[in-house]
Order: C-alpha cells, then sequence, then structure tokens
C-alpha cells in the first residue's frame, strides 16, 4: 500500500514509521519532507504534485487540517485519513472532498516519542485500506479507542483545553519556594508543569483555539478567589464527589498522566 503523508512533523514522521507500507511526505518544507523520509526509509514528493496514493493522511496543525484535506483529497485512490487532533471538522471535509473513498479520523493521544499510547479513532467510512492501518498501529501496542467525532471533540475541552489552561495557570501563577517547602501535590503539579513547558507553543495555541474549556477553569478560579470558608468546603465536597464517586467519562481517552506531552506535536 502507497501513503502520502501531508506534513513532514514529528506526528507525521511518527505515522509514516507506524503503519506497514511504502510512505511518501509532502510538506511546504521540503527540507522537513526530506527528514522525515529519511528517518523512515521513505520517498519526498512534491506539495502540489498530481501522482496519486492509495491512501493519504493528513498530518498538520489543526487550524490547517481543513484546507489541507480540500487540497490533497484528489490525491487518494482509496482512502484519507487524518492525524491532526480534532475530528469533527476534518471529517466533514472529507466527506465533502473525498464522498467515494474510506475516510477515518485518529488522533494518538501521546507525543511521538513517547508511543505507544492510546489513539481515539473515528472509523467514518471503513473499509480494507483504513483497517490495515489501524491493525498495524494496534500491532504496535497502540490502544485503538473507538468513538464518535462529538464525543472525541467534547473531550478534548476537558482532557487538553482545561487540563492545559489549569497546569498553564499554575506556572505562570507559583512562586519558587525556598526547598523542603514542597508538598506532594505541589512537588506534583510542579512536574507536570515542567513536562508541559518543554512542548511546542503552537501546539497548545492550536489546542486552546478549537476547543473551549480554558473559561471553565478561570470561572472555577475566580470562583473559589471569592469563595467564603463555607462555600470553599462545598466547592471540595463537590469536587470529590465527581472524582471520587465516578470518574469522568472523558478519563477513558487518557492512558497515563505520561501522555501529558501528547497533544499531536
Amino acid at each position: 500500500m502507497e501513503v502520502l503523508i501531508v506534513g513532514a512533523g514529528s506526528m507525521g514522521t511518527w505515522f509514516g514509521g507506524a503503519v506497514d507500507a511504502d510512505v511518501t511526505f509532502a510538506d511546504v518544507d521540503r527540507d522537513a519532507a526530506s527528514a522525515a523520509a529519511e528517518a523512515v526509509g521513505g520517498d519526498v514528493a512534491d506539495l502540489d504534485g498530481s501522482d496519486r496514493y492509495d491512501v493519504v493522511c493528513v498530518a498538520v496543525p489543526m487550524a490547517h487540517v481543513v484546507d489541507a484535506i480540500a487540497a490533497h483529497a484528489g490525491r487518494a485512490e482509496r482512502a484519507v485519513v487524518d492525524v491532526s487532533g480534532v475530528m469533527g471538522a476534518p471529517l466533514d471535509a472529507m466527506a465533502e472532498h473525498a464522498p467515494e473513498l474510506e475516510t477515518a479520523s485518529l488522533h494518538p493521544l501521546f507525543a511521538p516519542e513517547r508511543a505507544p499510547g492510546s489513539i481515539a479513532v473515528v472509523r467514518d467510512e471503513p473499509g480494507p485500506a483504513t483497517e490495515s492501518i489501524l491493525e498495524a498501529l494496534s500491532a504496535r501496542r497502540n490502544d485503538l479507542v473507538e468513538t464518535t467525532a462529538p464525543e472525541h471533540d467534547e473531550a478534548m475541552e476537558t482532557v487538553q483545553a482545561a487540563t492545559h489552561a489549569a497546569v498553564l495557570s499554575f506556572a505562570l501563577a507559583a512562586e519558587s519556594v525556598p526547598e523542603g517547602f514542597e508538598t506532594p501535590i505541589y512537588a506534583e503539579l510542579r512536574r507536570l508543569a515542567e513536562t508541559m513547558t518543554e512542548g511546542t507553543p503552537r501546539v497548545y495555541t492550536d489546542i486552546q483555539r478549537t476547543f473551549d474549556g480554558a473559561d471553565a477553569v478561570a470561572a472555577a478560579a475566580a470562583a473559589i478567589a471569592d469563595a467564603d470558608a463555607d462555600e470553599l468546603e462545598t466547592m471540595y465536597r463537590e469536587a470529590a464527589a465527581k472524582w471520587h464517586d465516578g470518574r469522568p467519562e472523558s478519563d477513558r481517552f487518557v492512558r497515563s498522566d505520561a501522555n501529558l506531552r501528547g497533544d499531536n506535536e
């Protein structure tokens, strides 16, 4: 099977090495495409080329995925897939620009260097080509999490947007403390802040622009700041009931906190 990967960043490179196919990379940065091809033993194609492939995988930032599908879906003979991190808009674009082809949206919930991990999957128009790709990913010990586009995109408001906003807010608000003053909770938040800020700022910016969630974190923080003692106790009990009486449904998209920096770089 021949696969064209549009986008030669870390996620496109990971995908090229994870599928059992002959892969070709196309990118606005031809040097990046060459580096990705060298890394996984693939080829390089012009971004505006006309050659056709069994599968086109769009591996560009989520802000550009719809335009990329519109531009490159016509180069696919059997299937179009994406690994952008958002699902509703790409699948709508595939339905418009590749109505006769197999389509699927995949969201690896990890940074490529932390593979394998959980991969959210929507088999929108399944078939042999997309099944072959998913089988290859599963064979590499990735956990395929079947979902729908609305369920996934709503979950990402919590799993990504709200979570990142909370960690980044702590990272910005926290001050240095004397050695030995750390509590277990502070130490864990510091570790998360250090891990998150090792990532790519553009990735986190795209997530905040795509998914709601940060406003809810801001509202909760404001409510805590304004609360009296009784109100704070009530908030604490509400939080305890949420997290101990029944974990949020979005937890099924999370393999482990080691995958925090997994936002489709």
